[in-house]
């Protein structure tokens, strides 16, 4: 063997290699690990989720329900103590630069693997290869170096180096870090979560991470016509060739001018795709009443109250408004009667889809009369977006 391996690879070869290899490895992570098995999206053949489960194997060492486990918990405790990765918690620093070491800290807790780590492989090579204690459990990435020695020679141990940095450097950090401090939200869901870039390609789609916390049981990560997942690429294609099903995929919501009637279709509707429903009343109701209020007043107090700063709060979600903010709401909502209104009627509307206990007539009722309220509001905005609303129903996903 040769100082540069069986490959013989010119410079520009190794960075060739490290970047397809480390592809292959986030391709893993969010079709296998993450859409596959923490959130049932989707059905793999054997063929494919075999040979995930060995390439995570051997480039990250790490097992299926363990990832599985704290990863089902980031979602049911997000944003608070118990998350094992909140940067809101643990500081952005912590999770961008230490994220591997929290997801090695909580993957040692009992109490999460027993309880968010149910229904993940458990078979023969699970249990006596993947999952073995031979070599601490570093068999595989030990592996890893062998073979980029003896592929690569020398230059090998630096692109093995590579390797084991990468997923928790971009999964752990990048995306449990940035993905919930900065970028930009298409939906105002419960928690920080935002997409980075609306183009999921270096980390596979995970990038778009507003979308999945919005649509967590989603095998698709990309919602906007400009969005892009290479994740969710990978996976037609093997549904194509018949090795993988998708089993979910956001809703799709249509809107029929000549349907003015509100029935069970509608409030099924709005249930099932209330964060679109609520994103576009924010564009179309609430940001245009606070712009008219803001420029057709020379109030200098009232012009303060309805400054920039409260005009963000008004687009975020209730469960995210510290309570020194809301006095900024409350400000802004006193000195305008006409922007009380239509936050009255999106708090309305968000409670009808929150009676979870109601019985489907209750809410047929409920909504009726929203509707009829908001034409007869005097407010232009919302009484067309009450007509929106009546021409609401849901399509199934292409």
């Amino acid at each position: 063997m040769s100082f540069y391996g069986l490959l013989n690879l010119p410079w520009w070869g190794y960075i060739v290699y490290t970047l397809i290899s480390t592809h292959i490895t986030m391709a893993c992570v969010t079709i296998y690990l993450h859409r596959g098995q923490a959130h049932r999206a989707l059905d793999l053949h054997s063929i494919p989720a075999h040979f995930f489960r060995f390439w995570l194997w051997l480039t990250t060492g790490m097992k299926t329900k363990e990832w599985v486990a704290v990863h089902r918990k980031h979602h049911a405790k997000c944003e608070t103590p118990e998350d094992p990765h909140s940067p809101q918690v643990e500081g952005l620093s912590t999770v961008l630069w230490h994220g591997a070491e929290l997801y090695r800290t909580e993957k040692k807790n009992p109490e999460t693997l027993e309880k968010y780590g149910k229904g993940t492989p458990a078979d023969w090579m699970e249990r006596c290869v993947y999952s073995a204690k031979f070599l601490r459990g570093k068999l595989g990435v030990i592996l890893l170096l062998y073979i980029d020695l003896l592929l690569l020679g020398v230059p090998g141990i630096i692109v093995w180096g590579v390797q084991m940095a990468w997923t928790p450097f971009f999964a752990a950090g990048i995306v449990n870090g940035i993905g919930h401090y900065f970028g930009y939200r298409n939906f105002e869901c419960g928690d920080e979560a935002r997409n980075i870039i609306p183009w999921g390609i270096f980390i596979a789609g995970e990038e778009l991470h507003n979308n999945h916390h919005t649509y967590g049981t989603s095998a698709k990560l990309s919602v906007k016509w400009w969005e892009f997942d290479i994740g969710w690429a990978y996976i037609k294609t093997l549904s194509l060739i018949g090795l993988a099903k998708v089993k979910r995929l956001p809703p799709i919501h249509k809107s029929n001018p000549n349907k003015i009637e509100v029935d069970m279709d509608t409030v099924k509707a709005i249930i099932n795709n209330r964060l679109q429903l609520l994103t576009r009343y924010i564009h179309e109701v609430v940001m245009p009443v606070f712009k008219s209020e803001r420029k057709n007043t020379w109030d200098r107090i009232k012009r303060r109250a309805l400054c920039s700063k409260t005009k963000r709060l008004f687009a975020r979600n209730d469960l995210l408004i510290k309570p020194e903010e809301m006095s900024h709401i409350n400000c802004a909502l006193v000195s305008s009667k006409n922007l009380s209104v239509v936050y009255e009627y999106r708090s309305k509307l968000q409670e009808i889809w929150n009676r979870q206990a109601a019985n489907n007539q209750d809410l047929l009722v409920a909504l009726r009369d929203w509707c009829d309220g908001a034409e007869h509001s005097g407010i232009k905005e919302l009484k067309e977006f009450a007509f929106y609303i009546r021409s609401y129903h849901l399509q199934e996903a292409a």
